[in-house]
């Protein structure tokens, strides 16, 4: 009987290079679980991508090891194939949005286990202009903390470093002139932040995404901030997304499955964390239930 075959491709240098001593025991704990496991250490940007979208026809399962941008390359690649496989998901980053959101532990063999034993759970994939991401899309004040952080300082100090990376951004605080089109309605403004998410929580913060957040329906979670006119909006802003105290009219939330952004000039977006170019045209579409992410009894 031939085995089934496992592509096992990780960043060696997520969160703290933690994979490097856990090696062993996760091979082991594919091939005890009847893999014939194939190994690649991603080599530079972009490259779990590429092989993915190259090489996983020849597998039954496709495991990926490191942040949320290693996850978002896997995910990437794999919508570019024509035929969609599994993906489990062993996170070893420093935020871990989407494991968190999928409840999948940080302990590597735990997370090694459900990525073989777990059960498939179909997620929805953001689809943004012509390329994907897994759980956020973003742009404004903070969105590029996650890549401007160097990985050091975001090993020793977590989610601390994105917010003293964010803090250094205040004193230059710029708005975008933004029209934004979903369903039937539309909403144009001067925005300083907008994010478009499938996660319970974004940056490390829990249920900054929005309420009843369910990870399979078919919808965004989409929220603006639009420019605060003076101190008081601000702590208005700062005490919404805090929980603090309840809606201001400086956020803008709502649900929808697609939606169609313009603005005057080219906006910086971030996938999942990772740079997604400037664009003044955005149309960001849900993927309902487009790939299946091993989860441990996630309903």
């Amino acid at each position: 009987m031939e085995k089934k075959k496992l592509l096992f491709v990780f960043n060696p240098f997520s969160g703290k290079g933690q994979i490097k001593s856990k090696l062993y025991s996760v091979i082991d704990c594919f091939v005890k679980a009847g893999y014939e496991v194939t190994v690649y250490p991603t080599q530079h940007p972009q490259d779990a991508q590429q092989l993915v979208e190259a090489q996983a026809g020849r597998y039954d399962l496709v495991v990926c090891c490191g942040g949320d941008g290693t996850l978002d390359e896997t995910v990437t690649g794999m919508m570019r194939c024509p035929q969609k496989l599994p993906i489990g998901y062993i996170p070893a980053g420093s935020t871990n949005d989407f494991a968190a959101s999928l409840e999948i532990p940080k302990q590597m063999e735990q997370a090694a286990q459900i990525a073989v034993g777990g059960t498939p759970f179909a997620c929805d994939i953001g689809k943004f202009n012509d390329d994907y991401f897994v759980y956020i899309a973003a742009f404004g004040l903070f969105t590029d903390v996650s890549y401007a952080t160097s990985q050091e300082l975001k090993n020793r100090l977590g989610h601390v470093a994105y917010i003293l990376e964010g803090i250094k951004r205040l004193p230059g605080i710029q708005s975008q002139h933004m029209k934004i089109q979903y369903g039937d309605q539309a909403i144009e403004d001067e925005f300083i932040y907008g994010m478009v998410t499938n996660s319970i929580s974004a940056g490390g913060f829990k249920n900054i995404t929005g309420k009843n957040v369910t990870l399979d329906d078919g919808l965004f979670e989409v929220t603006l901030i639009r420019m605060p006119k003076n101190p008081l909006e601000v702590n208005g802003i700062i005490g919404s997304l805090t929980n603090l105290i309840g809606d201001t009219d400086c956020i803008y939330t709502f649900k929808t499955d697609k939606l169609y952004i313009q603005s005057l000039e080219k906006v910086a977006w971030t996938l999942d964390g990772e740079y997604g170019g400037s664009h003044c045209e955005v149309a960001i579409q849900n993927q309902k239930q487009a790939i299946q992410i091993m989860a441990k009894n996630f309903a």
